[in-house]
């Protein structure tokens, strides 16, 4: 009887072991998830657009705007600087407050919306500079990519939004220049400046 009680003994003490180790693994398996836990922020389209200004005959500033904003943020709950952002840009909503102008913006001279309707944003890294963030990827705009560095302020927020959902916002700037993009090329930057200063606005609700 001895026997058999140690016997019962040794094996309750060895499932035991199997079900610590079972757990061990398990919870080993759990925190790298944990620490990899993203959430995805798509764009307010009627909180969001952007902006951009050129200096038109060398004495002031033209502005515009673009609506219809896309795209995702994926957030790195534990490091933001492992997010990436994808934004599209709906180029023929483009608008200046003037119609006449409006339309030749759109046209082959221009942004030539008939054959490059969208402009996109993909990021290729994320880092943090100052209190903001610096996201560098690759714009496309006009069927041209090029690389470029947005200077971001944020995220401010969250708080609830009207659809109940959390949102947060971003606010960056970037500077490009138009002939690198093969944009207006015809124009003489005395009339048309070659750099064009972009703002970009985006309210983000989580998903």
């Amino acid at each position: 009887m001895v026997h058999g009680k140690a016997f019962n003994l040794a094996v309750e003490r060895n499932l035991e072991m199997k079900r610590l180790f079972a757990l061990v693994g398990t919870l080993a398996l759990a925190a790298p998830l944990a620490l990899a836990q993203t959430s995805t922020w798509i764009p307010d389209k009627a909180h969001s657009g952007v902006d951009f200004s050129v200096l038109h005959m060398g004495i002031a500033k033209v502005r515009g705007h673009f609506g219809n904003i896309g795209g995702t943020i994926v957030v790195n709950e534990s490091d933001i600087t492992r997010s990436i952002v994808n934004v599209t840009i709906d180029v023929s909503t483009v608008d200046t407050g003037v119609a006449a102008r409006d339309g030749d913006l759109k046209g082959a001279n221009f942004f030539d919306v008939a054959q490059f309707p969208t402009a996109t944003f993909a990021s290729t890294s994320v880092a943090k500079s100052g209190n903001g963030l610096a996201v560098s990827g690759n714009l496309t705009l006009h069927g041209v990519t090029k690389p470029v560095v947005l200077q971001v302020e944020g995220p401010t927020g969250p708080i609830p939004g009207m659809d109940k959902k959390p949102h947060s916002g971003f606010s960056s700037t970037t500077t490009i220049s138009r002939t690198a993009f093969g944009i207006a090329t015809k124009f003489p930057t005395a009339v048309v400046g070659d750099e064009i200063v972009l703002t970009i606005d985006l309210d983000m609700a989580k998903q």
